[in-house]
């Protein structure tokens, strides 16, 4: 018996067969939503060249979900990825955006989800798009308690903060911790996950009005960057227990001399452009020591990984205390704009991007 496959002009996709005796007619009824709006990286050349094009729309396959993007996320690796300069490379042409929530359109064979979950995922690419498919274990349930434009900001800051608070740094209640960046995407989330830890937090911003925006997070001691190691010193005159550190640069140095002994320096990026250098006699003479955290590596090789973070947080998430902090939203088609805003370095907070909205 003959199988024949037709695609019928539907606007919901399925299958359905038809017996017709001698031919079996298998229909599929195609979304007529074909196509999708999405930001491609065509050039590396810059954020000022992404461009707002017409895509196909995926399909999931298995252990995958579609998922129509509510808000997705602007984090520095996209700012990075437009000029090829990130570690992690795509071929181009490519769909930038590393996370995003939304609702699940439409799920594989085998998914642990069904139509209608609200999510939230970490892609490292493709989330600036109208839909975007992402693997179950890429994958996690958004608390109803929490908007999805909160949620959109969470899963690159929030379990990159996590790893290396929790897993590397092994941070316990009590223990004192200096965030570099503080009114940033990274640098806010580690304070409020740092604060949900029952830790004493030092934030470090470069103006005042950063100040402020993290003295609403709830910081223990706000200090501006200039003159950091000093006043954080007249707090902590034996230092502090830990540095989280994104930024890298000039302030490198000083972040070594405001440790405590027993110390650690978490540097989790180099937001400056300078990727500093130390003499490590100074770690020895102090007993402090200068912690990689690259939570990417750890993460995209074990599949169940995310999902045990999420599980670790979820109380904090669920209960608000860790919340991002809504800097701006843009229009998707805008998105130029957005990845610039946070080039600029003036981002207090998170920004995102609004597909399909809430």
């Amino acid at each position: 018996m003959s199988v024949i496959t037709l695609i019928a002009p539907r606007c919901d996709r399925g299958e359905k067969t038809a017996d017709t005796g001698a031919v079996w007619l298998r229909v599929r009824q195609n979304d007529c939503e074909e196509t999708m709006k999405a930001i491609r990286v065509t050039a590396l050349t810059g954020p000022d060249d992404v461009e707002h094009l017409d895509v196909e729309r995926p399909v999931p396959g298995p252990g995958q979900v579609l998922i129509k993007v509510a808000f997705a996320g602007v984090t520095f690796p996209e700012v990075l990825q437009t000029r090829g300069m990130y570690q992690v490379k795509h071929d181009l042409p490519f769909t930038l955006g590393s996370e995003a929530s939304g609702i699940v359109a439409e799920v594989g064979p085998d998914s642990r989800y069904s139509v209608g979950d609200r999510v939230a995922a970490i892609t490292g690419k493709g989330t600036f798009a109208e839909y975007l498919i992402a693997g179950d274990e890429a994958t996690v349930k958004v608390p109803d308690s929490v908007s999805l434009a909160a949620a959109a900001g969470m899963p690159m800051n929030v379990l990159t903060a996590d790893f290396a608070l929790r897993v590397r740094a092994n941070a316990q209640p009590g223990q004192s911790l200096l965030v570099h960046g503080a009114a940033g995407g990274l640098g806010s989330a580690a304070v409020q996950l740092g604060l949900a830890m029952g830790l004493e937090v030092v934030a470090v911003v470069s103006t005042e009005a950063k100040a402020k925006a993290v003295r609403e997070l709830g910081a223990t001691h706000v200090v501006l960057a200039d003159g950091f190691k000093d006043a954080t010193k007249e707090i902590y005159p034996k230092g502090v227990d830990f540095v989280f550190d994104p930024v890298g640069g000039d302030r490198f140095t000083d972040s070594t001399r405001v440790l405590a002994p027993f110390g650690r320096l978490l540097v989790l990026g180099f937001t400056a452009g300078e990727i500093p250098s130390i003499k490590v006699n100074r770690l020895l003479l102090k007993n402090i020591s200068v912690d990689g955290v690259a939570w990417g590596g750890v993460a995209w090789g074990h599949p169940t990984y995310i999902h045990e973070q999420w599980d670790a947080i979820l109380e904090h998430v669920a209960a608000g205390r860790v919340n991002p902090r809504i800097h701006a939203t843009y229009p998707l088609a805008e998105a130029s704009s957005a990845i610039n805003e946070l080039d600029g370095r003036s981002v207090m907070g998170k920004v995102l991007l609004e597909a399909a909205g809430e």
